[in-house]
């Protein structure tokens, strides 16, 4: 008759049972994820804490742009004309499903990465792969672009009103015309007032939809935090209506 031996040391580490090396292999995946996204959060809210051109303050008289946020991803919205700039021709009415509304006088441009704009006209179509895929690391870059009436400010729709001066909204066109690719593929948007520009630019964790935002405004001249991975790390630095006044413009 065969002897069972058991090692009560070894069941208590776990040795010897598997399921439970498994269970504590798991667990430690988890942590190990919890932890890096955890820290890359931090890191986020920290930067976007950090003032680049810190001193910066609006103009009474300028030029009108606004920021606006849908929770996730954040645009830019320019007059079409402005500072003796025209922005018609960087996106015609030709590449809309229906070219009147490019008779709208303002744009609203966001960058970010192909799949996140053509695979998800909506959030429910979100999925964890793509997520993945654009964190991981992705060239396949697009602008978007909506053909849009004047936006009215709004806290609780996240839309911020900003002044610039004529030679830093020079600068933030610049930065957006360079951002779409010469030459490249244009695609059909969601809607008939809306299409993308193949891009110029790498996705990732570091370098998201609104790190692009920060870093237009940024190379505008404007006061903003120093890396804007989130939404409120940008719209952070610009009062709500209602809100705070800045301080006098230097």
């Amino acid at each position: 008759m065969a002897l069972i031996y058991h090692d009560p040391v070894a069941e208590r580490n776990g040795r010897g049972r598997p399921g439970r090396r498994a269970w504590r292999a798991g667990k430690g995946v988890l942590l190990a994820m919890a932890i890096a996204v955890f820290g890359y959060v931090a890191a986020g809210l920290t930067g976007g804490a950090l003032a680049a051109n810190g001193e910066w303050r609006q103009p009474d008289e300028g030029v009108t742009i606004y920021l606006e946020d849908n929770g996730i991803h954040t645009d830019l919205v320019l007059p079409k004309r402005a500072a003796g700039l025209d922005l018609s021709p960087l996106t015609p009415a030709r590449d809309l499903a229906d070219p009147r509304f490019a008779g709208y006088p303002w744009l609203a441009v966001g960058w970010g990465e192909a799949a996140f704009f053509l695979d998800t006209p909506n959030w429910s179509d979100l999925r964890l792969a793509t997520v993945l895929h654009a964190g991981l690391g992705s060239d396949r870059t697009l602008v978007h672009v909506e053909h849009v009436p004047q936006p009215r400010p709004d806290a609780v729709n996240g839309t911020r009103r900003i002044v610039l001066r004529p030679e830093e909204y020079g600068r933030l066109v610049r930065f957006v015309a360079a951002s779409i690719r010469p030459g490249g593929a244009r695609h059909r948007g969601y809607d008939r007032y809306d299409a993308f520009y193949e891009a110029s630019g790498h996705y990732d964790a570091l370098r998201t939809c609104n790190a692009w935002t920060g870093s237009a405004l940024r190379h505008a001249g404007v006061r903003v935090g120093r890396w804007t991975p989130f939404p409120i790390t940008v719209l952070g630095w610009f009062p709500p209506p209602g809100g705070p006044p800045q301080l006098p413009a230097r």
